[in-house]
């Protein structure tokens, strides 16, 4: 068994865990208290662009009624509206409005901050880092579509 393979499973996990921790600090920081950190990190996941409620579920950024709950408690906080899309009323279209671009533009200015703290010699690292991660992703993509290797 390869140990490193494992040591970095714990870490993503423990990594996403703190990443919300994060993100509950700067909200607490900025007075925003009506949403949590699943949800913040939603708003800045959906960004500038409309989305279908199904876009982020084939991402794999969230599950089922996962999101079903969060989009709804965003709505009824004022940062994003719903919309049916007009080709498939069975769709819904998720756009933020001016105060859930306002929240998603500061956890993007909170993110350039923190990347800035690596500094630029973090660079190369970053990159072999990122392709090892999406060489990881691929394969439990694979996985989940085609079984075992």
């Amino acid at each position: 068994m390869n140990k490193s393979y494992f040591d970095m499973l714990r870490l993503v996990e423990r990594l996403h865990r703190y990443f919300l921790d994060v993100l509950r600090a700067e909200l607490a920081r900025i007075g925003v208290d009506d949403i949590n950190a699943v949800q913040a990190l939603l708003l800045y996941n959906i960004g500038q662009n409309d989305v279908v409620i199904r876009d982020l579920k084939d991402r794999g950024y969230y599950h089922g009624s996962n999101v079903s709950y969060n989009v709804k408690g965003l709505s009824e906080a004022g940062y994003l509206t719903q919309e049916r899309a007009v080709r498939d009323k069975r769709a819904v279209r998720l756009k933020l409005t001016d105060k859930g671009r306002d929240l998603s533009e500061r956890i993007h200015a909170l993110q350039i901050s923190l990347a800035e703290v690596l500094g630029d010699s973090a660079g190369s690292d970053l990159d072999t880092t990122l392709a090892t991660l999406l060489r990881i992703e691929r394969s439990w993509a694979d996985y989940i579509h085609f079984g075992r290797p």
